[in-house]
């Protein structure tokens, strides 16, 4: 292990402790109540931008593509974007994948999600927590798994095909405060842009956007 692996390692494992130390510091209790309270309203401040995301790039209809076309070039595009195929269902045009965090983007595509997206979230724990705990915030991708549905439907111009993106825990919080439910809306937006792209390049020379 190199000198700067083993650094970022210790400071990965002494995360939690200057949790705990900022807390005496601070003179701050984390309560359970305190923390939900801040998840919760972390989760309904990127609920709202979730949802606006997916109403501007969340659907889209590809003209002259058949059903099937669109489920065969969006499943390798899944899969050439590192998602693992959960349930498929051909017939009625529905897919279930999923993969660990930050997949489908890569990591510098989360980091620069993340410092986007960062102080919004610092602001929220600062209310809830005080600005030093909120200083020590992070997304971790670590421990999580992203989540999509997507299901694609014949319109009378072709294929329309809707995503949807969630997290899913598979290993507990490093830090004190609980998972959130929705990702960094940034690493949502990219992330989105990003499947558009790949299933493009599986489809082409035959789709085209309405």
């Amino acid at each position: 292990m190199t000198i700067g692996a083993a650094s970022s390692a210790r400071g990965r494992r002494s995360a939690p402790l200057a949790f705990a130390l900022v807390f005496v510091i601070a003179g701050c209790t984390l309560t359970p109540e305190k923390k939900a309270d801040t998840v919760n309203d972390i989760n309904r401040q990127f609920q709202e931008e979730y949802e606006r995301i997916l109403m501007q790039k969340g659907t889209r209809v590809f003209s002259g593509v058949s059903r099937d076309e669109a489920f065969r070039a969006m499943r390798a595009a899944m899969l050439t974007l590192g998602m693992q195929i959960v349930d498929e269902d051909p017939t009625l045009g529905y897919l279930n994948v999923r993969g660990p965090a930050p997949s489908p983007a890569d990591l510098e595509e989360w980091r620069r999600a993340s410092e986007a997206d960062l102080p919004k979230a610092r602001a929220i724990i600062a209310q809830h927590l005080g600005w030093l705990v909120a200083q020590l915030f992070t997304f971790d991708p670590a421990g999580l798994d992203i989540v999509m549905n997507i299901t694609i439907v014949e319109v009378r111009a072709g294929a329309q095909i809707s995503l949807t993106m969630r997290m899913r825990e598979t290993a507990p919080p490093k830090g004190d405060l609980p998972r959130r439910e929705y990702a960094p809306p940034t690493a949502v937006s990219m992330g989105l842009d990003k499947i558009w792209r790949q299933f493009e390049q599986e489809l082409r020379p035959t789709a085209g956007r309405r």
